[in-house]
This record gives C-alpha cells, structure tokens and sequence, in this order.
C-alpha cells in the first residue's frame, strides 16, 4: 500500500508572494486609514503634523458639520440614485449588446464585433464628443451622466465570453421546443450568469461613482452634480484658497482638512457598502473568459 508523503511547508516562492500580497495590502489601506484619522483629529493636531494613521484628539466634529451641509447631502442621494440607474441601464445594454453576438448565423455579426472592438482604440476626442452631446440636447441634462457610459467594450467582451461558455446544446434543445431567443435569454442565460452579472455591476456602479469628469463638462446645474465633483470642487477651493477657503459652504476656518477628509470618507461608504454583498461572485466573474474547455 502506497503511503502518502508529509504536505510541504511553503517555499520561498510562497513567501515572496505574501510578502508581496501584504505590501499591496497595506499600500491600499494606509491612505485610507489616514483619511479616517484626519476626520476624526482635531485642526490643531493636525495643523501640528501630530496625525499619521491614528486619530489624535479624536472628535465627530467634522462629520456633524458635513452632514448638516444640505448641499453634500443632496449630492450624496443624487449619487446614489444616479449610480443605481446607471447600473442598471449599463447590464441591460451590455447583455442586449453581447448575446445576440453569441448567434453564429447573425449576418455581419464579424463586421459588428469589429466596429464595437475599434471603440475601443480610437474615439472622437473631447470636442466632437461635446458637439454631438450639444446636437443631441444631452448638455446640461442628467441623460449625459447615464447614457454615453452605459455600454462598456471591455464588459461587453466579458459578458461575451462568459455566454460563449454556456453549452450551445442548452441553447438548441429550447429552440427545438420552441423557445425564442428572447425566452432562451430570459430563462436560461441569465439564470446561469449572476456572477458576471454581480462582477459586471460592481465594476459599472465603482465607476459611475467615482466619475466626475463628464459632469464637470457636460452638466453646469449644481443640483445634479454628483458627490465626486463635489468633493473636487472642495479641494480646488482648499488649494486656490487655503485654509480660510470656504470649501464649497463649509464656513467653519481652521478646518480644512477635516472636513475635506470627512466628506471624502462620507463619501466612501455607500460604495463599500455593496462590495461585501458581491464579494461572492466577485472571483468567479473577474476571472471568466480566462479558461476554455
């Protein structure tokens, strides 16, 4: 009877990974654990260069002043629901756009795969692009934050190769009984994609959140600006204007930098808030298309 060896302890190719692993680590979460301890000091400790990871003096003093500021939280709800439409208008398109690409007797499905794949190298650049935004009545209009982005190339491939991995005998064992492309999609491709679904989604809803250049451009009515502009508009003040800046309605003086450093923690949360319920699905659709029976 063949007798099974002991399990190896790691090498050193393992620890170089985890060192490696734990630099990225903490490469991330440093700057954000200095954000958290400037909200959270006091001006004067700050102002000393007492604050490094760790709050000092610690007080809740700045969230109290950015969250009574009714424009900061209109921005946020605005956000939010904007984020919300964006996604999902962005899945929908990105899975109307990919699965009919999946239909090999597609006529000019080649030409159409080659005309979506040049998007991505090469596009009009900033003026065009705000010419025809002006054409089509988009400026200034809250469509402008919501419909240029909704199809993303890159997703669109990956939403592509995850239905190219679903076996064509599914497919043609429904239409056999009947079943429409439509119904084909409906009841048995989207069933069996939550998890490019769920990746897809948390790559669209990060970026429309963390997006403010296209609204920087394209739309000057502040009520729809969304939270990442605010929070620009917030440190162009800080910089143009210092520490006696009135940082877009914040009046308080000798606080810039917790309150800049609360708005941007206030503004963190809600995103973070929807990774941990992805987190699941999150490894599995990341790495789709990268493996092919």
């Amino acid at each position: 009877m063949k007798k099974h060896g002991r399990l190896k302890g790691p090498n050193a190719g393992d620890w170089v990974i985890v060192t490696l692993c734990a630099f990225l680590i903490l490469a991330c979460f440093l700057p954000i654990m200095s954000v958290v301890a400037r909200s959270l000091s006091s001006a004067d400790a700050i102002m000393l260069g007492q604050v490094t990871i760790f709050p000092v003096d610690l007080n809740f003093e700045a969230y109290q002043l950015v969250m009574e500021d009714s424009r900061f939280v209109r921005a946020l709800i605005w956000t939010i629901i904007l984020t919300a439409i964006f996604t999902v208008t962005a899945i929908i398109m990105t899975i109307l756009c990919a699965y009919p690409l999946t239909y090999e007797r597609l006529k000019g499905r080649k030409l159409v795969n080659l005309m979506i794949i040049f998007t991505m190298f090469f596009s009009a650049g900033t003026i065009p692009t705000y010419l025809l935004y002006r054409d089509l009545n988009l400026l200034n209009n809250p469509l402008v934050l919501i419909l240029p982005g909704s199809l993303s190339v890159f997703n669109m491939i990956i939403m592509r190769s995850f239905f190219y991995n679903i076996p064509v005998s599914l497919k043609e064992s429904a239409a056999i009984d009947g079943a429409s492309p439509v119904t084909i999609l409906v009841k048995i491709y989207l069933p069996l994609s939550t998890a490019v679904i769920a990746t897809l989604s948390l790559f669209y809803a990060v970026g429309r959140w963390n997006g403010f250049s296209d609204a920087l451009m394209f739309m000057t009515d502040r009520r729809f600006h969304p939270i990442q502009l605010l929070l620009y508009n917030i440190l162009q003040n800080i910089i143009q204007m210092g520490d006696a800046a009135t940082m877009e309605g914040f009046t308080t003086p000798g606080r810039p930098e917790t309150l800049r450093s609360a708005s941007i923690v206030v503004a963190m949360i809600p995103i973070l808030l929807v990774y941990p319920w992805l987190q699941r699905y999150f490894i599995s659709g990341a790495t789709l298309g990268a493996i092919k029976e």
